[in-house]
C-alpha cells in the first residue's frame, strides 16, 4: 500500500489538456448515431444521460478542450444533437483498461455532507484498483454510494481520495466530493496540517516512553516489495514519524504513532528501522516470533494471536482537518476493530498470569 500518497497514473486529467491540435493524436472513447427520433437537445445533456460514470461538468470540459465531436469535428457543450449525427468523444490517450465500475459494497460512513465523506476502512479491503486489484476496491464502493452525485466521476482524478492506507490497515479515510474540496484538502496534507493519529502494536519494549522517528523512505534495493530508511540522505523521501507508548505487554507494546508526512508503508518502516516491527506484519517480518521464550506453550500463544488478528496490527484511529467549505476544525475517532482489541486482551491476560523477564 501507499499510505497517504495516491498513484502517479492518476495525475492526468481533462483540465491538463490542451486544445487539439492538427498533428495530435486522438483516441474515441465513446461513439454513438444518435437516433432518427431524437429531438433536438444539447450534446453535453444528450452525453451526460448515456456514458456510465460521467457528470456534466467534465463532458463540458471536455467539450471546451475539443474532445467531444459531431460527424468529425469539435463541437461545442451547447451544440445541438440531430437526427443522424455521429457523436464521438475523442482523449488524447488510449482508452484506460480498467475504468473504475461502481460495485455496490458496504461502506462505513464516519461523516458526509455535500464536500466531503469520512470513511472507516475495514482491514482486507484495498483502497485502490490496481496491481490486480481492479474488482471490489474503497474506490469501487465509493463510485456505487456516489453515483447518483452529478459531479462525481470516481474516473475523475480532481474528486475522490485525498490519502490512502494500506489494505491490512484499518481507519479513517477522507474522501472529496468536489475539485475545490480535494484541492483544499490535498494542501492540507501538503503542508502537514492534519491530524492523525495511529495505533500500533509492535514486537518488543520499546525503551524510549516517546521519540521521534527521522529517515528518508524509499524502495529497498535488496526487496522491491519493501520499502527502507535510506542511510543515503540524498535518496528517497523525508519521512517523520513521532511515537508515545501507550502500554507495555512484556513481549509487544502498544504505541501511538503521529504521522508528520505520509511515505509508503512509513509507520511499518520506521518501527521496524528502531527495531520494533509491527506485530504480524508480514511483509516487514513480523509473522515471526521475534521476542519471548522458546517454551512450546507460548508459541502456541503467539501463533493463536496471529490467528486473531491476521494482519499487521495497525489502525488509523484519528483524522482531524480543516473543513474546506465552512473552515472549522474537524476531528474524527475510529475505535479499535475488534481483531486488534483481541489481540490486545490476549496479551494482557498473558502477562498478568505469568511472570515475564
Amino acid at each position: 500500500m501507499i499510505e497517504e500518497e495516491l498513484p502517479d497514473e492518476l495525475e492526468n486529467d481533462l483540465d491538463d489538456i490542451g486544445p487539439v491540435g492538427d498533428e495530435a493524436q486522438l483516441y474515441e472513447h465513446f461513439r454513438v448515431v444518435v437516433d432518427k427520433g431524437q429531438a433536438m437537445v444539447r450534446v453535453d445533456k444528450y452525453l451526460f444521460e448515456r456514458i456510465v460514470n460521467a457528470s456534466r461538468n467534465r463532458i463540458q470540459k471536455a467539450a471546451e478542450s475539443g474532445f467531444v465531436m459531431a460527424n468529425g469535428k469539435p463541437v461545442k457543450s451547447s451544440y445541438k444533437v440531430k437526427p443522424l449525427d455521429v457523436i464521438t468523444v475523442m482523449m488524447d490517450r488510449p482508452r484506460y483498461e480498467n475504468e473504475i465500475i461502481p460495485e455496490d459494497i458496504p461502506l462505513n460512513i464516519v461523516y458526509e455532507d455535500s464536500y466531503v465523506m469520512v470513511v472507516n476502512k475495514p482491514a482486507g479491503l484495498v483502497v485502490h484498483p490496481g496491481h490486480g486489484n481492479y474488482h471490489g476496491t474503497l474506490v469501487n464502493a465509493l463510485a456505487w454510494h456516489l453515483k447518483d452525485v452529478p459531479d462525481y466521476d470516481a474516473n475523475d482524478p480532481h474528486v475522490g481520495l485525498v490519502h490512502r492506507i494500506d489494505k491490512d490497515t484499518s481507519g479513517l479515510l477522507v474522501i472529496a466530493k468536489t475539485p475545490d474540496a480535494k484541492t483544499n484538502l490535498g494542501l492540507q496534507f501538503y503542508n502537514k496540517t492534519t491530524k492523525r493519529k495511529y495505533r500500533a502494536l509492535v514486537w518488543g519494549n520499546v525503551e524510549k516512553d516517546e521519540g521521534t522517528i527521522v529517515g528518508n523512505i524509499a524502495r529497498n534495493p535488496k526487496d522491491r516489495m519493501q520499502m527502507a530508511v535510506m542511510s543515503d540522505p540524498a535518496v528517497g523521501k523525508h519521512a517523520v514519524t513521532h511515537y508515545r507508548v501507550l502500554e507495555r505487554l512484556g513481549y509487544v507494546t502498544l504505541v501511538e504513532c503521529v504521522l508528520e508526512t505520509g511515505r509508503t508503508h512509513q509507520i511499518r518502516v520506521h518501527m521496524k528501522h528502531i527495531g520494533h516491527v509491527l506485530f504480524n506484519d508480514e511483509r516487514y517480518g513480523g509473522h515471526e516470533i521475534l521476542k519471548g521464550t522458546h517454551f512450546s506453550k507460548y508459541k502456541q500463544f503467539v501463533n493463536n494471536c496471529f490467528d486473531t488478528c491476521p494482519r499487521q496490527a495497525l489502525h488509523a484511529m484519528t483524522l482531524g482537518f480543516v473543513h474546506p467549505v465552512t473552515g472549522k476544525e474537524v476531528f474524527f475517532t475510529s475505535e479499535l476493530p475488534d481483531d486488534m482489541t483481541q489481540l490486545i486482551d490476549k496479551w494482557r491476560s498473558y502477562i498478568s498470569n505469568r511472570d515475564i523477564e
